[in-house]
């Protein structure tokens, strides 16, 4: 949310991706630093110390944003609800909340649907009628039995979003999670991304032994990866057909160039696009 936040000080034109509520859904230190990136020098100085460490990330994380946001543009006439797996700060939301009443849910784990109850209310004054937040461990609870209780119709068209999720979580809910969707109406559209998994193995780090160290071996948070040749088929066992990946290539190219930034995309992480059968 601090890169989509900076990236809004970007002229229009140049924005990788368009978030006006995000500076306001961080905390007030981080609120700082986002108001000192109105400078250029400031700005270019935060995202070159972000490629040090992540080499073309900054560019993978505001495209998929991007790329989540066109894909829900495109479906929403055709959709019901929209679930948000994993919602941290998201403000989407919000910025559907504008424009129509969609029914969104937002699904995270307990501490964190209270921390984003805390910051809706502080901007917005109340939680917007056509949000529900919903408390769900991706690793023990059933996702559609909770999903229902607050509202949600299975037999809905649903578009469904996992951002920058499946790799904090263990194989097992990873497929879990998969098993519960594959309850999802016909129609029902899903984005989620992944971290490849030859950088979770460690085969080949893309560049960036830093993003390694840190995330694989002091800590060890991210778990899960996938291999682009292995996602239609992972999908199709769910009852998903694959409509598009978005690797670094296709962001480049629908994206960046076009903004006329001198940035790069990682390998690291790819974007999906699947339809229910």
């Amino acid at each position: 949310m601090v890169l989509s936040a900076i990236e809004h000080q970007e002229p229009p034109d140049r924005r990788l991706v368009d978030d006006d509520l995000a500076a306001s859904f961080l905390p007030k230190p981080l609120r700082a630093l986002v108001r000192a990136t109105r400078f250029r020098l400031v700005r270019r100085a935060v995202i070159a110390a972000s490629e040090r460490s992540g080499p073309g990330l900054w560019a993978n994380l505001a495209c998929r944003k991007s790329y989540i946001d066109d894909n829900l543009a495109e479906s929403l006439p055709g959709v019901d609800a929209v679930v948000i797996l994993g919602a941290g700060l998201d403000t989407r939301p919000y910025r559907l909340a504008r424009h129509g009443d969609v029914p969104v849910f937002e699904v995270d784990l307990p501490v964190n649907i209270a921390r984003k109850r805390a910051v809706v209310s502080r901007v917005f004054g109340a939680v917007p009628p056509s949000v529900r937040l919903v408390s769900v461990d991706f690793e023990r609870d059933d996702l559609m039995a909770t999903l229902a209780s607050y509202g949600y119709r299975v037999d809905s068209p649903t578009f469904f979003i996992w951002e920058g999720v499946t790799q904090y979580l263990t194989a097992d809910a990873v497929r879990a999670t998969f098993d519960q969707l594959a309850q999802a109406a016909s129609g029902s559209k899903l984005d989620f991304t992944y971290v490849r998994r030859d950088f979770i193995d460690g085969i080949n780090l893309y560049g960036a032994p830093v993003l390694y160290k840190k995330f694989r071996v002091r800590s060890q948070v991210w778990k899960f990866g996938m291999l682009p040749e292995d996602v239609e088929e992972f999908l199709a066992d769910y009852g998903w057909r694959l409509i598009e990946q978005a690797g670094p290539h296709e962001l480049m190219d629908r994206y960046v160039r076009p903004a006329g930034r001198n940035l790069t995309a990682s390998q690291i992480e790819w974007s999906v696009y699947a339809e229910k059968i």
